[in-house]
């Protein structure tokens, strides 16, 4: 089932220009699939923006950074309109401005940037220690006993494996534990098209997964569970290293603050050798509501 998923993200990556100059337009159409949430997922609008800005660049430019300011909530029930906006363009990079909208209506705005920066100088944070993917329990096996805790999770879009280190969320708070980080691997569910672009979107999407749960692991707290209000404010990627997203990665994420009903969540991607892909910073409005 997860593979037809993945082909279900791939369509939807796959945007249609419009306008009569084609693959060179500077606009372009997206749709939804077929699982969503109420409003449009955030992933979805930045990985579909991202391809957007790629498709408009060189291909020998691979990106250095995507910023994406959320404004408003999408209605999956119809299509995104993606207007970018050549900034600069030079030898070695360029930028973007990408423009979501929908009937007419502003939904984000996602700053994009290409860089072939060659060689230069290089160090790397350290991975953490733990588990291979392999062997490790499957999202569906974690959800076994929490359909109705977390339905939303198991009715959701699922085009990724994800396996878990440390507990869920919702396994956590079911054991009345606390953790600051959660460290997720994950890969396509099945096999992705020879396009750094579609890699690199799909690591994207997956960034908008996980992101903000350590605000909330922090104090013991979990989706379904709990009464806790979350939307993203904004979101940035910075690449670092060539993304193979049929390949394993590690999503080590962390919480450094909260505070005035808003969260920052944040982390880094790595591949199986320890090498950091890429790094992520969400901000994002949290509220809990405490039971009386």
């Amino acid at each position: 089932m997860s593979a037809e998923h993945l082909a279900e993200l791939l369509t939807v990556l796959d945007l249609t220009p419009v306008g009569s100059s084609g693959a060179g337009s500077d606009a372009f159409t997206g749709t939804h699939p077929s699982r969503n949430p109420v409003r449009t997922f955030g992933g979805q609008m930045m990985a579909q923006a991202f391809v957007a800005a790629s498709r408009t660049v060189p291909e020998n430019l691979p990106p250095s950074a995507l910023s994406m300011h959320f404004i408003a909530g999408g209605d999956p029930a119809k299509d995104l309109d993606f207007q970018v906006f050549r900034l600069r363009d030079e030898r070695r990079f360029a930028n973007r401005r990408v423009d979501v909208t929908q009937d007419g209506a502003l939904l984000g705005t996602a700053l994009v940037s290409h860089l072939a920066g060659g060689r230069g100088l290089e160090h790397n944070i350290a991975a953490p220690e733990v588990p291979a993917p392999h062997g490790l329990p499957t999202i569906d096996e974690l959800l076994v006993g929490y359909e109705e805790t977390v339905p939303h999770f198991v009715s959701a879009l699922r085009p990724i494996q994800w396996r878990y280190t440390n507990d869920p969320a919702w396994v956590m708070r079911d054991k009345g534990g606390q953790l600051d980080h959660n460290r997720v691997w994950l890969t396509a569910d099945g096999p992705m098209p020879d396009d750094p672009v579609l890699h690199a979107a799909a690591m994207v999407y997956a960034s908008d997964t996980t992101v903000l749960d350590s605000i909330i692991t922090t104090h013991g707290l979990s989706w379904g569970f709990d009464r806790i209000f979350a939307v993203t404010m904004n979101h940035s990627v910075w690449f670092h290293r060539p993304i193979r997203f049929d390949e394993w990665v590690l999503y080590a994420t962390s919480s450094p603050v909260a505070a005035d009903s808003r969260g920052l969540g944040g982390g880094h991607f790595f591949n199986e050798r320890g090498e950091a892909l890429a790094t992520v910073m969400q901000e994002g409005i949290v509220k809990h509501f405490p039971g009386r």
